[in-house]
């Protein structure tokens, strides 16, 4: 329902009912509207499956950030720096994804927290938050695009990085604009593939690290005594490593962008909430806590305005022949490749909600036959051209900058989720609806306070290292661009919109809230009989 306090002209989604063009377009397929209902933005296919989400999931994190991202954070905070602020970023994330799954599971649609944002507290902040965060997954897209060059110069080829980079960008495109379940079934396999090196790379961190290296040396916590370590640069040092760690993690709150084409949301997104998160977590802090422990933060080429070198790679090469580093770096190359896809998609859907909500040009909401946003992913697809900048500015320093854009615009996203979870259940309470949440976030009302607390610290203080010890102008945009450019566009949009702050009592809880159709009923069924638990057993291994 609408707020009677709200201009009809100005009120977003729910009004959006009234815009008939958006639902008869001959672009969009015949779709069944559910009588019990409002529908505006669930029209996608929904075609991914519980393994594929999960997989997508992890896929969507474990990526550049922690290939690359750590040799950063290592050269530049030092190994207990790196792992605390891993294990508070790892915080941050758990108290957000339990908040959104929650929402996610009651309302499943692609726009996911962008929209929510927009229906529970501003329509303005909505407006903002989702095109900051179409930018966040386009410029995801071009720094793993930037981060391709830079772990393919490992090898001495003939081939420039900015070629190597055109022809995956290139495949990305054709990957988003098939068909959704392809999409899916590459990024599954490409996403286990990673977690096996991953895990590979645990069980050899703590073999390199007991005596198993080339040096047939036990390290132990040396590295963590040397020099400047185990806290380097001090608190600037430390500060630095937020927006890398934000980075790494980011990707992980997309996940609900999938929502809007998972099977049976309201039962497989919260169980693809509660056991994703741990299993990322788990490999996070294994890996970070090894890199520390077995690579010195002052090792050449961890980070530098031209190269970046993994310390997944370095720690391959400690265990035997070169071969075993050249391996790994073929897998980072996939895992790159990887993340990039991810990010293409969200950043498509993200682009596709905003033209459903008015927010952007209809024809970012064409779907092609199978369902598929085509014209948003083209568009989308077409900023990831910044990658082609790295042949002017180097590779390593266009990706550092890239890092800390996307980092900074993670944060806002958490703490956007945080705000919007308190007001979502505000609204639950004084409507009388709490009851019909097929998923409750067991950390309210204190998890999301705490989030939105912890971000907006973390978001003031990383850049510390632009002041001191000389000011840096360059690495200060990087640092709080998105703040100012966010403010922008939510006042404006504000001031020429005159949006209200929707009241509890108002505010629209039943626009795509899901149905469970008799298909769910009957999956659901099938999963109690004894063949279902075997099957998703093996499921749960396949996904670990």
């Amino acid at each position: 329902m609408a707020s009677p306090h709200s201009d009809p002209e100005d009120a977003h989604v729910i009004n959006h009912a009234r815009d008939k063009d958006l639902e008869d377009s001959p672009s969009e397929p015949a779709y069944a509207i559910n009588d019990h209902r409002p529908i505006i933005a669930d029209k996608l296919a929904r075609k991914l499956t519980a393994r594929q989400v999960q997989m997508i999931a992890i896929g969507g994190t474990i990526g550049t950030g922690l290939f690359l991202g750590t040799g950063k954070s290592l050269a530049t905070g030092g190994p207990a720096s790196m792992l605390i602020a891993y294990l508070i970023v790892g915080g941050i994330v758990m108290l957000t994804m339990l908040a959104l799954g929650e929402m996610a599971a009651f309302v499943p649609i692609a726009g996911s927290f962008c929209t929510f944002v927009g229906r529970y507290v501003d329509d303005s902040l909505g407006f903002a938050l989702t095109w900051n965060y179409w930018f966040n997954d386009a410029v995801s897209t071009a720094a793993d695009l930037v981060a391709l060059q830079l772990v393919f110069a490992y090898w001495d080829t003939n081939l420039p990085g900015w070629g190597l980079s055109l022809i995956f960008w290139v495949l990305l495109i054709l990957a988003n604009i098939i068909t959704v379940k392809a999409y899916g079934e590459l990024e599954y396999w490409l996403s286990l593939l990673k977690v096996i090196t991953i895990t590979i790379f645990i069980i050899l961190g703590i073999a390199v690290n007991c005596g198993g290296n080339t040096q047939h040396k036990y390290l132990g916590a040396h590295n963590w005594y040397i020099g400047d370590a185990p806290f380097v640069g001090g608190i600037g040092g430390f500060a630095s490593v937020f927006v890398t760690a934000s980075f790494a993690y980011g990707g992980t709150e997309s996940i609900a962008i999938t929502a809007g084409e998972t099977k049976n949301p309201t039962k497989n997104l919260p169980r693809v909430v509660k056991n994703v998160f741990w299993r990322i977590l788990l490999f996070y802090i294994l890996s970070v806590l090894l890199i520390g422990l077995n690579v010195p933060y002052n090792t050449p080429g961890l980070s530098s305005k031209k190269s970046s070198t993994s310390p997944f790679t370095l720690v391959f090469q400690m265990a035997g022949a070169k071969a075993a580093g050249s391996f790994i770096n073929a897998v980072i190359l996939t895992s790159v490749i990887s993340a990039g896809n991810h990010a293409l998609f969200a950043g498509t859907r993200l682009l596709y909600a905003l033209s459903v909500d008015r927010h952007a040009p209809k024809v970012f909401g064409k779907l092609s036959r199978n369902r598929v946003p085509w014209v948003a992913v083209l568009a989308t697809s077409a900023i990831s051209g910044l990658c082609f900048g790295a042949s002017f500015i180097g590779a390593g320093q266009l990706w550092t900058w890239l890092q800390n854009l996307v980092g900074v615009s993670n944060q806002l996203a958490w703490t956007a989720i945080g705000v919007t979870s308190i007001r979502f259940r505000g609204a639950l309470t004084a409507q009388n609806r709490t009851h019909l949440l097929p998923f409750k976030n067991w950390t309210y009302p204190w998890g999301p306070w705490l989030s939105v607390i912890l971000n907006v610290v973390i978001v003031l203080v990383q850049g510390w290292n632009s002041f001191s010890p000389k000011f840096s102008g360059v690495d200060f945009v990087s640092y709080y661009i998105e703040l100012p450019v966010m403010a922008i566009m939510w006042l404006g949009w504000k001031a020429w919109k005159r949006t209200k702050v929707p009241t509890y009592e108002g505010m629209d809880l039943e626009t795509d809230v899901y149905v469970v159709s008799e298909e769910d009923l009957i999956e659901s069924e099938k999963e109690k009989s004894a063949r279902g638990r075997v099957g998703r057993v093996l499921s749960l291994l396949i996904a670990l």
